[in-house]
């Protein structure tokens, strides 16, 4: 139970700071957040998160990037999460998308997740 309340306290208080940031962008012209829902193969769990890991640090550096954050889930480790802010859509979807890193991480996921991940757009509510 105290894990249960721990969780919903940590969910209430990343959407009330995903909700001001997320906000603040909207008004600068189309900033939004992105759920990307990973789900590894058996026993491949380790090898996914390296490999995100190292994904994350070159998404860094890229333009209109505000935050990325990594979440496992304790009852599944299979179960991986990214929570990502991003202050342009369109170049989200359209360039980043295309980049060489990104696309080495798709070809080089096959050997280690069980398909593609489900990927859900985000805007705060004004």
């Amino acid at each position: 139970m105290k894990t249960l309340k721990v969780s919903l306290f940590l969910l209430l208080l990343m959407g009330i700071s995903s909700f001001t940031v997320t906000a603040q962008n909207n008004s600068k012209g189309g900033g939004m957040t992105v759920l990307v829902k990973y789900k590894t193969q058996p026993t491949k769990e380790d090898m996914a998160l390296k490999a995100l890991q190292e994904l994350i640090a070159k998404v860094k550096k890229e333009p209109h990037y505000l935050s990325i954050v990594l979440h496992v889930d304790p009852n599944d480790k299979s179960n991986i999460l990214l929570y990502e802010q991003w202050a342009d859509e369109d170049y989200y979807k359209g360039a980043h998308m295309k980049t060489a890193h990104l696309l080495q991480f798709i070809n080089a996921s096959r050997q280690f997740l069980a398909g593609p991940p489900d990927i859900s757009f985000w805007k705060a509510k004004n």
